[in-house]
């Protein structure tokens, strides 16, 4: 299986073993997604259905789309980085959501501390991934990779996320300079857009 692959087995596995002890949840799209009040206790949230964006809460930096099914706050009940980011429902989203703490008391139950190992280890190499990409890099450097990123999605996650928008969102590239990258990517038959969405890579320059 490719390291980037989802561990989708070990995630069902967790989904089932969490879901006993939840609290169902819909969420419509650009809504950010907070249930309940509970305070300074962290959750964990399982996405089941639908597309979410995490941000950081400091600068709204768009750190990531996810595609259901996504497991958020798994560790939570370690360490005060649930405080840090937020979540929003990019398309229509439902899903679940339990006190960390509880979440983890599951885990210990069901002994799956190796499928959640799996899983944050996923999450790590992906965040890990996309600072190789992006931190200490030119402007075309980091449009390069978050377009080569787009490239692996699915046709339907493609034809929902605008390509200057998802770009400059996660970089802080001003806008003018990654539409003048991408209209020169355009011009030069290296990509292939329609309606501001990605169709296709043919092939990109390593230099711009």
């Amino acid at each position: 299986m490719s390291v980037d692959a989802k561990p989708l087995s070990e995630l069902s596995r967790l989904v089932q073993c969490l879901e006993v002890a939840s609290t169902p949840f819909k969420a419509t799209p650009q809504k950010i997604i907070v249930l309940d009040d509970k305070g300074d206790e962290p959750q964990t949230y399982v996405i089941q259905t639908g597309i979410i964006s995490i941000h950081r809460k400091s600068d709204d930096l768009l750190m990531g789309i996810a595609k259901a099914p996504f497991i958020y706050g798994l560790a939570a009940w370690m360490n005060d980085t649930h405080q840090e980011y937020e979540m929003v429902a990019h398309t229509p989203c439902s899903g679940f959501y339990l006190p960390a703490s509880v979440s983890r008391q599951r885990i210990q139950q069901e002994s799956l501390w190796q499928d959640a190992f799996c899983w944050l280890s996923w999450i790590n190499h992906i965040l890990g991934k996309r600072d190789m990409q992006l931190v200490g890099n030119n402007s075309y450097s980091q449009i390069r990779a978050m377009l080569l990123n787009m490239a692996e999605w699915d046709d339907t996650l493609r034809a929902k996320i605008g390509v200057m928008n998802h770009i400059q969102r996660s970089t802080r590239i001003s806008r003018s300079v990654v539409a003048e990258v991408l209209a020169a990517l355009r011009q030069g038959n290296y990509i292939n857009m329609s309606r501001g969405k990605l169709v296709s890579i043919n092939r990109l320059p390593t230099d711009y």
